[in-house]
Order: C-alpha cells, then sequence, then structure tokens
C-alpha cells in the first residue's frame, strides 16, 4: 500500500507543467517521436522545443534564456556551460552524429566526397562552423580530403544545419548535412548513393551530442524526467531510428 501511494504520488508530480528544451538544429528531425514516446510516459507535461546552432543557444543561455535543458550537437557546449556554472548535470553523451553530402540536381556520386572535384559544381552548403558543430566537422572532413582550398570559395553557410538542409535542397549544388535528416518524411525520397552518401567517418571527430541539466532546473522533477528519458532504450531506439549513433 505504502509503495503505491508513493508511486500515485510521484506520478501526480510528474503530470503537469511545461519544460523547455534548447535542442540542436538536427535532431528536429527526430524530436516528434521523443516527444510522442515521453508523453506516452508523462501525458500532462508539455515539452517546449527552441531549435537552432548550439552556438546559438549557448549564447542565449548565458543571457538568461529560460531553457531548462540542453540538447547539443557535440560536447564542447555542454561542456562550457557546466564548467562555467550553468549547467548542474556533468554532460553525457546522448546520440553520435553522422555526416552526409547530398544533391537534388543530378550529379555523379559515385565517388563520395570526392565528387566534389566536379569543376561544373559551384555552391555547396555546409553549416556555419563558428556555430554549428556539423560545421566544424564538414571543414575538418573537406581539409581531410584534401578538398578544401578548391572548393572553399564555393561554400554557404546556413546559421544551422537545418537552414543547411534547405540550402541543399534548394539553392547549391551540394550540401553537407547531418545523416539524421535524411529520414524525416520530407526528405525520404531521396535515395542513397543517388541523392546522398554518407562521409567517411575517418574523416572528421566523432560529433558526440551531449545533453546537461542547466541551473535554473535544479530540483525539477518534470526536467529529470525527461533527462532520465532522452538516456533511457526507449530513446536510443528513436534515435537509432534517424541514423544516429547510440553509446
Amino acid at each position: 500500500m505504502r509503495l503505491l501511494l508513493i508511486t500515485l504520488l510521484l506520478t501526480t508530480l510528474l503530470s503537469s507543467g511545461t519544460i523547455r528544451i534548447a535542442v540542436a538544429a538536427n535532431v528536429s528531425y527526430a524530436m516528434k517521436d521523443l516527444k510522442k514516446e515521453f508523453n506516452t510516459l508523462y501525458p500532462h507535461i508539455k515539452i517546449q522545443v527552441a531549435l537552432g546552432s548550439t552556438g546559438k543557444l549557448t549564447a542565449q543561455i548565458k543571457n538568461k534564456a529560460p531553457y531548462d535543458i540542453l540538447m547539443g550537437a557535440n560536447m564542447y557546449y555542454p561542456n562550457t556551460l557546466y564548467k562555467e556554472g550553468f549547467a548542474i548535470t556533468l554532460p553525457h553523451i546522448y546520440a553520435q552524429g553522422s555526416l552526409a553530402l547530398i544533391t537534388t540536381r543530378g550529379y555523379d556520386m559515385s565517388q563520395g566526397i570526392d565528387s566534389l572535384s566536379n569543376a561544373k559544381i559551384k555552391k555547396i552548403a555546409i553549416a556555419n562552423p563558428k556555430t554549428a558543430p556539423y560545421g566544424i566537422a564538414t571543414l575538418e572532413a573537406l581539409k581531410n580530403a584534401k578538398l578544401y582550398q578548391a572548393n572553399k570559395s564555393k561554400l554557404v553557410y546556413g546559421e544551422s544545419i537545418s537552414q543547411t538542409v534547405t540550402y541543399a535542397m534548394k539553392a547549391t549544388d551540394f550540401g553537407f548535412i547531418a545523416k539524421s535528416a535524411l529520414y524525416s518524411p520530407q526528405m525520404s525520397h531521396l535515395k542513397k548513393d543517388r541523392h546522398w552518401v554518407e562521409i567517411n567517418s575517418k574523416l572528421y571527430t566523432p560529433i558526440d551530442q551531449g545533453i546537461v541539466i542547466l541551473k535554473r532546473a535544479k530540483a525539477n522533477q518534470e526536467v529529470k524526467a525527461f533527462y532520465d528519458f532522452i538516456r533511457s532504450p526507449q530513446a536510443k531506439v528513436i534515435f537509432e531510428k534517424f541514423g544516429y549513433l547510440v553509446p
């Protein structure tokens, strides 16, 4: 009986309220499924999601933006927030992202990243490396593939990986995007080796994506519930569905 009462009490405590999550843009494609699964467990907890580049979200947090959790696109920004006292939990890797190269302009992709040697290519979309971890990984891949110097004048920068996807689909010849985007309904028609190829992971540092609870959410059990969920087996299944590797 006592255990039942405790369970009912915890359920009541975790059954209402709104939590605010700052989410790296590459995770936007998986968030709908993550929220749906979380709300099967806690149906009355509302989740507000702010999407953007991790660098910009971190700047907002430092300027007192009312977020409870950061789900970053790398470990650097979550580590920075923890070291500077803005986060109360050590950064935890919740997923590992991958880079993909896409085109909707009919270019031959049989050479993978070396397809960018084609002199006819005019514009290549990448995420801004100053604020977006996937942009950092893209530059690293281009340099390690010995393709940066020949293509640096062709680079078009998106402020987040989601904006980069838009550029790649509508405005540029090629684009470097998060592989997770390819699993969204809007891009499910794109075919591997025809429209996209995965970039060899040896060309860039692993994209370890980190999560932290922020200082304003200290002792907030609803936030803790979401944080624990993102690290759960149920969430890992969803991340894998969207092309991530999970720890």
